[in-house]
């Protein structure tokens, strides 16, 4: 599968898929989409809580686990954090992303470590940030329930990848929160809602990144 690197509206770069016609992040803003998603909407409704775990549906890039990483340094937050991925992306091409630039200069070098890391391994990154990423197809992913208090589910897009978002899938993303967790996502389709609301979720439609009109929340 062919993969460009594309620069977003907002500067920072992408991964353009041209069989799919599909980017890894947003063409508006790849890094104001992550900030606004998952840590605005997502992980700071965590911001009081003690050591929170986060589970990521399609690590890509590393995007979000990286910013994820800064906020916890920045605010001395400890945060388990598990990202799942079939496909990676290999260290050149994500090095081309340059994220290393938008975030504070003393994390700037834990990009090459996220990408180094072995797979399926777990790594203490930091005395706050503990890290683990899985070579694995969310299929055959198998956590034990109620074990994350937040999912920033970030696969492609139903028109590229329906298959992610099917009911079974959705279905394992309640399971492994835990009660009061939180699911988080750019997408804002009908079907979505609709399907996280037969689960039990509380559905939440809010404002999304610039160029996108909304996104969802579900709380278990």
């Amino acid at each position: 599968m062919k993969r460009e690197v594309v620069q977003t509206a907002d500067g920072s770069m992408t991964i353009h898929i041209p069989e799919m016609n599909e980017n890894y992040h947003s063409g508006h803003g790849a890094l104001q989409e992550a900030k606004h998603v998952f840590l605005q909407n997502g992980l700071l409704e965590f911001k009081d809580r003690g050591e929170v775990a986060v589970f990521e549906m399609g690590f890509g890039t590393g995007l979000n686990a990286f910013l994820t990483m800064e906020y916890c340094e920045l605010k001395r937050k400890k945060l388990r954090y598990t990202g799942i991925e079939a496909f990676p992306v290999d260290f050149e091409m994500a090095k081309a992303m340059k994220y290393e630039s938008s975030v504070d200069s003393f994390v700037s070098s834990y990009f090459d470590e996220i990408h180094k890391c072995t797979w399926n391994e777990v790594h203490q990154l930091t005395d706050l940030f503990s890290f683990q990423k899985l070579h694995l197809k969310i299929e055959n992913y198998i956590p034990a329930n109620d074990t994350f208090d937040l999912i920033y589910f970030d696969a492609f897009g139903p028109r590229a990848q329906g298959d992610m978002w099917e009911i079974s899938i959705l279905t394992k993303m309640h399971q492994i929160l835990k009660p009061g967790g939180l699911f988080v996502t750019y997408c804002a389709k009908g079907q979505l809602k609709r399907d996280l609301k037969s689960l039990g979720f509380k559905v939440e439609s809010l404002p999304g990144p610039p160029g996108k009109r909304e996104m969802t929340r579900g709380w278990k």
